[in-house]
């Protein structure tokens, strides 16, 4: 067998291998977000984009659900980088907007009497740390 090093063209050929995957989300979820997108595309004008809505909502329910680098999902999706962030800002701020505020949220419970409810937030830098309790927000 031989051992010596490959050339450096040969190892660049190798740097990106696709590979099948799947991720649990409904086909309704995937036509809902591709509906939201061809309605904003046809309101602003878009004539042309890298992907088509359906495609561009796959991506962005696979980088919501698996939490995929924006590279990863440019190489999967044969996008840029650039490309990939500008579909998915586009895209949330799309969703973003359809989601009711979190006071109508926690009203819909109080009168629907349901007794759970998930809440997402996000975890931001403070600068107020307690000396007893490092790393809490308070």
């Amino acid at each position: 067998m031989d051992r010596r090093p490959r050339s450096t063209q040969d190892c660049q050929e190798l740097r990106v291998l696709l590979y099948p995957s799947a991720i649990d989300l409904s086909s309704t979820t995937l036509r809902y977000v591709a509906e939201v997108l061809r309605t904003h595309h046809r309101t602003i004008g878009s004539r042309w984009r890298k992907l088509r809505a359906d495609q561009q909502a796959l991506l962005v329910l696979v980088f919501l659900r698996n939490g995929d680098t924006y590279a990863r999902l440019a190489a999967g999706f044969g996008i840029g980088v650039a490309t990939v962030y500008r579909y998915i800002r586009e895209t949330t701020r799309l969703l973003a907007a359809r989601a009711p505020s979190l006071t109508a949220a926690l009203w819909r419970l109080a009168w629907t009497f349901t007794n759970f409810a998930i809440l997402d937030g996000t975890v931001i830098r403070t600068d107020r740390i307690a000396a007893n309790r490092p790393f809490y927000s308070g």
